[in-house]
């Protein structure tokens, strides 16, 4: 009977010592990760534009220049950021630059828009959007007075601000 306990110690010993060792070695490690993303507000422009008047209508102003063969692209992950743009300097007097650009879904375009050395918004509501080749038409109006101007350059500058 003594050697029947010893062996029935012996086995509960042993499975004490599995169990126990089986409990040991689990392990359950945890990471904390941290994250976050930033606020993106992305617009490029592309093109070329040269907007020459030339011509004239006998007994009107002189007839307007166009330009549509740019295109623009915006990605934002913002809600109502809004696109607008400036002349480096304004233009010479009897000359008038407009732009006017294609909005993204859910955005608005302001239309033809008059450009000079102040910021005037283009397009307003721009939110969680990505777009790209979106119209850019460009316009050079010139009255009488402006005379006969000398080729000339003007940059405009573009930007993507605000939204939450």
């Amino acid at each position: 009977m003594t050697n029947r306990i010893a062996r029935r110690s012996a086995v509960a010993l042993a499975l004490m010592t599995f169990v126990v060792a089986g409990t040991a070695g689990a392990q359950s490690p945890s990471q904390t990760i941290n994250f976050s993303v930033g606020a993106i507000n992305q617009i490029a422009v592309s093109g070329t534009v040269t907007l020459d008047i030339t011509t004239a209508v006998a007994g009107g102003a002189p007839t307007q220049a166009t330009d549509n063969g740019s295109t623009w692209a915006v990605t934002t992950n913002q809600t109502g950021a809004k696109v607008s743009a400036s002349l480096n300097s304004d233009m010479p007097a009897g000359l008038t630059l407009q732009v006017a650009l294609g909005a993204p879904a859910g955005a608005t375009s302001a239309g033809a828009t008059t450009l000079s050395s102040a910021p005037v918004d283009l397009v307003t509501g721009v939110t969680q959007v990505s777009g790209s080749g979106l119209s850019m038409n460009y316009t050079l109006d010139a009255t009488l007075l402006a005379g006969v101007v000398a080729a000339g350059t003007r940059t405009v500058t573009y930007t993507i601000a605000g939204g939450a």
